[in-house]
């Protein structure tokens, strides 16, 4: 049986950039592995090669587990590379390669863990499903959305899921702190477009678009966004004053966050919504004023302040913007405190005394989103035991993207404590 570091590197060795194409290969990697392990995956498509594979393991009760991960990775330049992106190469102890981190790492380590458990004939604690979805690294239309639309039969009973970007350890003197995501910060992505009016470049403007959208974008990116401290946000504060010895001024979060370091990154994102532009699109020539001008904004918001950030947005653009969503997903949460979250702090105390595990909200989005449409509550549990020198939040997207072979090793473990 292929260890968890081989399937790893055989994962990366599939060139699944999103946008590019597709997910296929890659899937019908996974599928053989699992069908080789006496499971019956389902394999489906949304459009030619965007591939999802979904398979479904009897436990000893029918309440489900869904763990999910994606199979699609972003772009990355071989030229900025120490080693090619889709080498899959193992050294240095680590695995190389686009998608060791995000998240072809964790999909490794949901296989490794249930091939291991086929292997021995161990029934997991209750039923688990195991989804491998396309096209995560955009809005999700390929991969989780239509899954769970168009084949929403597949998650029958699944109550709660474990995913991405939570699990991993971030040192913390004497201890390993390993937050657990219960949420995540909601999507707004925003087509902007001004309309003014057409003339010579020559001559004094009278309504030039493109000015008025500079204008307004400015405002947007010089815009300061209060502090809105979520109960989970709260909690995690709360909890790494106490693991440091240091009380935390929640009046001074940024500064306290720089303080910090690493242990900072895990709420200086998240005490606050954001906009930031990203995209320009306007004019065709230097010596003619165009009639529009267009613009895109990433925007997220924390739960349950999506009216508040919508409203402080649209008294940035004012009145001549108009605004349309490319992608508007909810701030999906899930229970904490929760007997489900006590599990997964357990299993990761159980194979590292010095953890620390503690709640967090992900500056980021899932394909959490997508699950909660169908009343599934996500967490952000992909446990990885980091060395201190690698920085796990500069990995996603990042060059050089790698991840230590004994912390693919350790999540293994965390998963099988979890599931058996």
């Amino acid at each position: 049986m292929k260890s968890v570091a081989e399937i790893c590197s055989d994962l990366i060795r599939f060139d699944t950039t999103n946008p590019g194409s597709g997910e296929r290969p890659a899937a019908e990697y996974v599928a053989t592995l699992l069908a080789d392990a006496g499971l019956e995956p389902v394999v489906f498509e949304s459009a030619p090669k965007r591939t999802t594979v979904v398979a479904r393991i009897a436990g000893d009760s029918p309440d489900a587990l869904l763990v999910h991960g994606h199979l699609d990775v972003v772009p990355a330049d071989p030229s900025e590379w120490r080693m090619h992106p889709f080498s899959g190469e193992i050294t240095d102890g680590c695995v190389y390669g686009r998608g060791a981190v995000d998240m072809k790492g964790s999909c490794a380590m949901t296989l490794a863990t249930v091939l291991d458990l086929a292997a021995r004939g161990v029934r997991p604690r209750r039923d688990l499903v195991l989804a491998f979805l396309a096209d995560e690294e955009a809005t999700g239309d390929y991969g989780s959305r239509h899954a769970v639309t168009e084949h929403r039969e597949l998650f029958d009973g699944v109550t709660e899921a474990i995913s991405e970007s939570g699990g991993f350890s971030v040192a913390a003197g004497d201890h390993r702190v390993y937050p657990i995501a219960v949420g995540e910060r909601g999507t707004a992505w925003m087509r902007l477009t001004a309309h003014g009016v057409a003339g010579h470049g020559s001559r004094p403007p009278v309504d030039n678009p493109v000015a008025t959208l500079v204008h307004a974008l400015s405002r947007v990116a010089a815009h300061r966004w209060p502090v809105r401290l979520t109960p989970s946000v709260a909690a995690l504060v709360e909890s790494l004053s106490e693991i440091t010895g240091q009380p935390i001024d929640l009046d001074r979060l940024d500064a306290e966050a720089a303080r910090l370091g690493q242990l900072g990154n895990l709420f200086k994102s998240q005490i606050r919504n954001s906009a930031n532009p990203t995209m320009l699109d306007a004019g065709y020539k230097v010596n003619v004023v165009p009639s529009t001008a267009g613009a895109h904004v990433d925007g997220r918001y924390l739960p349950g302040l999506q009216q508040e950030f919508l409203e402080t947005i649209d008294e940035l653009l004012g009145p001549k913007i108009t605004r349309e969503f490319v992608n508007l997903e909810d701030a999906p949460d899930a229970p904490y405190p929760s007997a489900f979250f006590d599990e997964l702090a357990g299993a990761l105390v159980a194979e590292d005394p010095r953890a620390r595990p503690v709640p967090y909200v992900m500056a980021g989005g899932t394909d959490a989103k997508s699950f909660a449409r169908i009343g599934i509550k996500g967490y952000g549990f992909a446990p990885l035991m980091l060395r201190p020198d690698l920085d796990y939040f500069g990995m996603f997207h990042g060059k050089d993207e790698r991840v230590p072979v004994e912390g693919l090793e350790f999540g293994t473990r965390v998963l099988t404590r979890l599931l058996t």
